[in-house]
């Protein structure tokens, strides 16, 4: 039992999707998972394991941020051995060809976060997925024939949802796909523990248009999103 999840040894598979909200997690484990068992309540960031496909699986709620998705990653790697760890989450779309709705496989998580490198002494450190993870739910993504658009790409992990600096643009400019908060760290982590990790993103704003997601495109395209994470990891 770690500080902040209150599973017992062999609770957490060692397969697991996290996405931010705790009551996403939940809504995960009640629509996608079979048997599902709550483990953890700590702080009321809930986290379930069941199965999917037969194949056992967790889903783990991780907050907001760098260093509140740091903390559940850290205990997660350290503490029960997760090998493949699944970002599932929102993001707001900078670019003009990511489109609401659409569906983002980061490749690599820039940031404007001080985490990284504290982590490396200073250095530039460019956290990326695990290549498997990645082409896994590239495929997943194109055999469930979604009708959602699909990018592959780099996204910006920031520290300020509401930003007022001219980072946007200079982001824009090295075509950065859209904005998020807590890719990078989980990237970060995972090289560190020498796991597999990934971020799947469904653009719910686009932060230059304004335009955002209503609520049943959001069901909609959420539902995707899991799928294809649940998907990638049982590859």
């Amino acid at each position: 039992m770690s500080l902040h999840i209150g599973a017992k040894d062999g609770e957490i598979a060692d397969r697991i999707l996290l996405p931010g909200d705790p009551l996403r997690a939940k809504w995960v484990a009640e629509n996608f998972l079979e048997n599902p068992m709550q483990y953890n309540s700590v702080r009321n960031m809930f986290g379930f394991t069941g199965t999917y496909k037969g194949e056992r699986v967790s889903v783990q709620g991780t907050g907001m941020g760098v260093p509140s998705i740091s903390i559940y990653v850290h205990e997660l790697f350290a503490e029960y051995q997760v090998q493949r760890a699944i970002r599932i989450g929102t993001c707001g779309a900078i670019q003009d060809e990511t489109k609401v709705g659409d569906l983002i496989l980061a490749m690599s998580a820039s940031t404007d976060s001080a985490v990284n490198r504290r982590a490396t002494n200073g250095l530039d450190y460019a956290p990326h997925a695990d290549f498997h993870l990645l082409s896994a739910a590239y495929q997943a993504a194109k055999r469930l024939n979604s009708s959602v658009g699909l990018h592959v790409g780099g996204v910006s992990s920031m520290d300020q949802f509401y930003d007022t600096t001219d980072a946007l643009e200079k982001l824009r400019t090295y075509n950065v796909l859209a904005l998020e908060m807590e890719a990078s760290a989980l990237y970060t982590l995972a090289a560190r523990f020498k796991r597999q990790a990934l971020a799947v993103l469904t653009v719910s704003d686009h932060v230059i248009t304004h335009e955002a997601m209503d609520a049943t495109a959001r069901e909609r395209t959420l539902k995707e999103m899991v799928e294809v994470g649940l998907e990638a990891l049982i590859s």
